[in-house]
């Protein structure tokens, strides 16, 4: 369970994070900086920065999530792998499939059936939670994720996605007619206020930036290509809620759907250069059986 905290600035002058390792001496400085570049602090309701100057009668209020587990375990689960070479592999993931251990989610990940697929990556891996990972999909979203072999590779790919080398494409329904049939969504995200669990359009969060462009109209629905230029956790979704076009089976910023039991998102194409080579190279999936039959259903 995430532990919650409100304290009461009574020293002016001081600085959001040194304030918060004195309140709580669990944490260490930068473990008090990680929480708020995450942000799960907020002073008076908003969203700051740990060099903030803090006044007297501030409210500070910290989230302290649950810990992950230390250590991955192996498991054997299949694999749907689309391309692989010395340096990485590109892998349709689905839906239901975690990515990494979290809090709820501590074995069953992808990340458990990289390290069964091949053991000698738990030993690239730092922290050995996050295997040659250099980016993520919501676990109720399908489709395409890279996964570096090496350190090497990872540092390359993980540059790559600094840079906006990398491309993704995204097929996700939303409830309406959303026009233009082009557009950018522009709104900065962070951890929802008034729930934690949440991400959020909010004041002083992260800027984000989505394009979309529609590929058909469905009766009240609208099938889309989306590209994230940034990679906000969640940010698809927060963003097309955010405009009044939630996603199809989006429980958490949306309503549920009697077409899926899901999500409506595919990560369905990613292009991005090869680390030994520099090619630049795309991959493709297909929509998955379940979003096809929702679109059958809808039709």
């Amino acid at each position: 369970m995430s532990r919650q905290y409100s304290f009461i600035a009574d020293t002016p002058g001081i600085r959001l994070d040194k304030f918060l390792g004195e309140k709580c001496p669990e944490l260490s400085r930068t473990h008090a900086q990680k929480l708020i570049a995450e942000g799960l602090v907020t002073v008076n309701g908003k969203i700051e920065k740990g060099s903030l100057k803090l006044n007297a009668g501030d409210k500070v209020d910290l989230t302290i999530p649950p810990e992950a587990p230390a250590h991955l375990t192996p498991e054997s689960i299949p694999l749907k792998i689309i391309y692989e070479d010395n340096d990485l592999m590109v892998i349709d993931k689905p839906a239901g499939l975690a990515v990494h251990p979290a809090p709820g989610h501590p074995e069953h990940t992808l990340a458990n059936a990289v390290v069964g697929h091949m053991p000698e990556l738990a030993e690239e891996d730092e922290d050995n939670l996050r295997p040659g990972i250099v980016h993520r999909l919501d676990m109720d979203t399908s489709g395409l994720i890279l996964v570096a072999k090496n350190r090497v590779a990872q540092a390359n790919l993980s540059d790559q996605f600094k840079s906006r080398v990398v491309s993704k494409y995204y097929q996700a329904l939303v409830q309406g007619k959303l026009k233009p049939e082009t557009g950018i969504i522009e709104a900065n995200i962070g951890r929802d206020p008034r729930n934690r669990q949440r991400m959020a359009v909010v004041t002083g969060g992260r800027e984000a930036r989505t394009e979309y462009r529609v590929i058909k109209y469905i009766g009240n629905y609208t099938l889309l290509e989306i590209k994230p230029e940034t990679g906000r956790t969640h940010q698809i979704r927060v963003h097309l809620a955010a405009i009044g076009f939630p996603v199809v089976g989006d429980t958490t910023y949306g309503v549920p759907s009697p077409h899926i039991a899901r999500q409506f998102l595919h990560a369905g194409k990613i292009k991005f250069k090869l680390p030994s080579t520099g090619e630049y190279v795309e991959f493709q999936s297909p929509l998955p059986p379940d979003l096809e039959k929702a679109l059958k259903d809808i039709s």
